[in-house]
């Protein structure tokens, strides 16, 4: 049996979290076997990094070009470690963000230049692509605003960016989105968590996946 890989993207506070649980325990209670993932971390070698790069005292001085190679060790080691081998078994796979936030966010946001992040993003992740991509667009002020309310105490390393930066993100999302109209799909973050995930189910049955029936 083939596995099925889903990805979430989207920028900060558009919902990913919330659509992820939703989805998955719907699966779960399918009888599916389901694995969770986020990036960067979901390894214990990849939530080092992401301690790294949103939450270390010195990560204000961490460079784009490191930034950038810190993502991809996390992917690498998720892809190797969790994602191939739980694919490979006919399970489901579920990602909060995968290459593509690598793509918006140190490509476009950081604008380091697209063929290095695309090299980068096929070496660490290898053949290894989202079946199906959901994107979660909401402007950047109200992600930004969700978002800064949510961690209030600890505010992590990227929620710190500008919202120039984050309207830069989410353009970026959208051009990918036209540029994959097979893989990905495109909704309305700003809709109730369930409207949702009813449209994420609908949109799975349409494509005919076969998963949300």
């Amino acid at each position: 049996m083939e596995g099925f890989f889903v990805s979430f993207e989207g920028g900060e506070g558009c919902g990913k979290s919330t659509q992820i649980a939703l989805l998955c325990r719907h699966w779960e209670a399918s009888g599916r076997q389901v694995l969770s993932v986020r990036e960067p971390g979901g390894t214990a070698i990849g939530e080092v990094v992401r301690h790294l790069l949103k939450y270390h005292p010195d990560n204000g001085a961490m460079t784009k070009e490191a930034e950038l190679l810190l993502f991809a060790a996390s992917r690498a080691q998720l892809v190797r470690e969790k994602i191939q081998p739980f694919l490979a078994e006919g399970g489901i796979v579920v990602a909060d963000r995968f290459l593509d936030s690598t793509t918006v966010y140190q490509g476009s946001g950081r604008e380091l230049p697209a063929a290095l992040v695309a090299a980068v993003n096929l070496f660490a992740a290898g053949g290894c692509r989202p079946d199906v991509t959901f994107l979660l667009d909401l402007d950047a002020a109200t992600g930004l605003a969700r978002a800064r309310a949510r961690h209030v105490d600890r505010r992590d390393r990227m929620e710190q960016a500008e919202e120039s930066f984050y309207e830069t993100v989410r353009q970026a999302y959208l051009i990918l989105a036209r540029q994959e109209p097979t893989r990905f799909c495109v909704l309305d973050a700003a809709l109730s968590p369930e409207d949702l995930h009813a449209q994420i189910r609908q949109t799975l049955l349409e494509r005919g996946h076969g998963l949300c029936s």
